[in-house]
């Protein structure tokens, strides 16, 4: 998609699609404009009974003045357009604009962000907001869209905004386009088919180890997981170096679970079996970060992304409730539970990453059920052994529009994962589940090195979809982890 900073102002823009947004209160010099090019335009909104406050929404259409379509979209208090309420409006302004095609003109108070910053959220939620999946249809749904983007009423140096945002979004959309497809077509193989392609068109390195080469490395917490599936599982490792030097060192973990089963501990009821094709929203979140780093190229910062992916299914060879599993540190595990998957594989995962001896670590995951409870289905839950990574993520989390929540790592909750036969086993009580996931991946980390966990099991899908997320995935994830890695060049 084209986006642009357009010179003209609502009197003399030319487009196909003009959205105005209007605060609520006394006429507004916007509103003024907008009846002198529109005459009429104002009695249509009072029979409307247009007031400005949020939802308020006026759609004319067909125009004599040469547009498609205006829409009139009401704001709420003139001072209330911050970033994520400008982000919310341009998200109803692309909505609006679905059906007609050629350029989309959105003129809304600007001054209460940053130029730049304006321009970024408003180009990624339109194209964000106007991605629809069609893959498995017979036969697509016509769809007429905008193909161009102008902001009226921003200075020109705010184009600068629009340099991350095709990047960004082409990575939000690869990572959504792999939680929504079925588990017969996203497997293993097909995610580390997705990283070789990746590797591929933008010079990164990578590795793909086989069961055999993790056997070798004493993997015996994500081979576990493994035995049940006829599939066999794939760990790979994707690199970002720099051209440069390399001040920074990163790594990405994602929990790759292509399908849960819940194993022995099978899933049901409440359990949404049938949706467990996202519980690899991890895994997609990390690859679709990869993808737009690599595109974007950030100076300094050498990145090393980590998915230890296989399916949890259930045959005769499949883990037993009961057993105990070694992970590659030696670390025994007694698995209570074949359902609290994610964590074994992750550990093996953090395990990798921490021998990379990176500056930090974080690790994104579907993790417990537990966190949507605590938060939702809008946040996802952060624990970090880290104050300064911490409050990073969680400025990149904000100048993504991703929710984000701090939650506690509260060590006497590891008493719960003590075992009477290994070292510990992979789920404490049912009380605070989330942190005591938590606690169990730290297990796995090293000592110095800072970590964060993500769990994404929330936001990771969207039954009606809301703001700039379609129904269905998200893509949770890859904003956050763009603009942190950015933040770090």
């Amino acid at each position: 998609m084209r986006f642009s900073i357009s010179s003209a102002d609502l009197q003399t823009w030319s487009g196909d699609v003009l959205v105005v947004g209007l605060p609520q209160g006394e006429p507004s010099e916007t509103a003024k404009d907008l009846e002198q090019r529109f005459a009429g335009l104002t009695d249509a909104l009072k029979q409307q009974e247009f007031k400005g406050k949020p939802g308020d929404q006026l759609v004319i259409t067909p125009l004599a003045a040469g547009l498609q379509r205006l829409v009139v979209l009401g704001l709420g208090e003139a001072d209330g357009v911050d970033a994520n309420a400008l982000r919310g409006a341009v998200a109803r302004a692309a909505k609006a604009a679905i059906g007609c095609e050629g350029s989309l003109g959105i003129q809304l108070p600007w001054a209460g962000t940053d130029a730049a910053e304006a321009a970024r959220i408003s180009a990624e939620a339109v194209r964000l907001c106007l991605y629809k999946d069609q893959r498995f249809r017979k036969e697509p749904d016509p769809r007429r869209v905008p193909e161009s983007l102008a902001l009226i009423g921003l200075a020109p140096e705010a184009s600068q905004g629009f340099a991350t945002v095709n990047a960004t979004c082409a990575g939000v959309e690869l990572a959504r386009e792999l939680v929504a497809a079925p588990p017969n077509v996203v497997t293993p193989q097909a995610l580390a088919d997705t990283a070789a392609g990746i590797a591929q068109e933008h010079g990164l390195e990578l590795k793909v180890l086989e069961r055999s080469d993790c056997e070798a490395k004493g993997m015996g917490a994500f081979l576990a997981v493994s035995q049940g599936s006829d599939l066999p599982p794939k760990f790979i490792h994707l690199i970002y170096r720099p051209s440069g030097e390399v001040k920074r060192r990163v790594a990405l973990v994602g929990k790759g679970l292509t399908f849960d089963s819940g194993g022995y501990n099978l899933k049901v009821g409440a359990a949404q079996i049938d949706m467990m094709k996202f519980d690899m929203g991890g895994s997609a979140a990390v690859i679709g970060a990869m993808r737009s780093i690599a595109e974007l190229k950030p100076a300094g910062v050498e990145v090393h992304m980590v998915v230890a992916s296989c399916e949890n299914m259930v045959n005769g060879s499949a883990v037993h409730p009961g057993d105990i599993v070694t992970a590659a540190n030696g670390m025994t595990i007694e698995i209570t539970n074949t359902d609290a998957d994610g964590r074994l594989t992750l550990a093996d995962a953090l395990l990798y990453a921490c021998e990379q001896e990176p500056d930090a670590v974080v690790d994104l995951a579907t993790l417990t059920g537990a966190c949507v409870i605590a938060l939702g289905d809008e946040m996802a839950g952060l624990w970090s052994n880290n104050d300064g990574l911490a409050a990073a993520l969680d400025a990149a989390a904000q100048t993504g529009g991703e929710g984000l929540w701090r939650m506690p790592l509260r060590q006497s909750y590891k008493d719960g994962l003590k075992s009477l036969l290994a070292d510990m086993k992979n789920t404490g009580p049912r009380p605070g589940g989330s942190i005591t996931a938590a606690l169990f991946l730290k297990e796995f980390v090293a000592k110095d090195t800072a970590w964060a966990h993500i769990d994404i099991a929330g936001p990771v899908w969207s039954d009606k979809g809301k703001g700039i997320n379609p129904a269905g995935a998200t893509g949770y994830g890859v904003r956050t982890l763009v603009h942190w890695v950015l933040a770090q060049s």
